[in-house]
């Protein structure tokens, strides 16, 4: 990464990247470039893969679809998000995304404030390149996010089985 005067210069397969509960993420701008104002990733999504229905306190996110198609819920909303498709999520806003198509996905993924990359970064497992197969989430993956995440303001729902099925 170079930075300079006139801001910040990320090259393709620059950026350090974590394993973060199935999903690859490539920090592109975190908070030492932008003075804190916003960060940026690009996230490698496996297919049937997703984060669990969450709620951030601290910052508002923003999705671009770069590849493949994903199901986005934005509070009682659900959105099928094809390659060009911009989400925005408000903070408080409980969302969540799932890669429904067969092949891995990829989007970008803005934060204002920035921030949220250190607890990718404490929770993730530091990975050589974003194109390495991800390995299989274990419980004591799971356990550490959400141990971690109100340290960040973040509150992970954990989806409940129908007690009637």
């Amino acid at each position: 990464m170079t930075i300079n005067q006139n801001g910040v210069l990320m090259q393709p397969g620059q950026g350090d990247s974590y394993l973060v509960a199935g999903d690859i993420v490539t920090f592109k701008a975190i908070s030492e470039d932008t003075d804190g104002k916003y960060a940026l990733f690009e996230i490698f999504v496996e297919p049937q893969i997703g984060p669990p229905p969450h709620i951030h306190t601290h910052e508002d996110e923003a999705f671009y679809i770069q590849e493949g198609t994903f199901e986005f819920h934005l509070d009682d909303q659900t959105i099928v998000a094809n390659v060009g498709t911009f989400l925005h999520s408000p903070k408080g806003q409980l969302h969540y995304f799932k890669n429904i198509g067969s092949t891995t996905g990829k989007l970008l993924c803005w934060t204002t404030p920035a921030g949220i990359e250190k607890f990718f970064a404490e929770v993730g497992t530091k990975v050589a390149s974003p194109l390495a197969p991800p390995p299989p989430i274990t419980p004591e993956v799971i356990e550490r996010i959400i141990a971690t995440a109100p340290k960040y303001g973040i509150q992970i729902l954990i989806p409940t089985a129908d007690a009637s099925a």
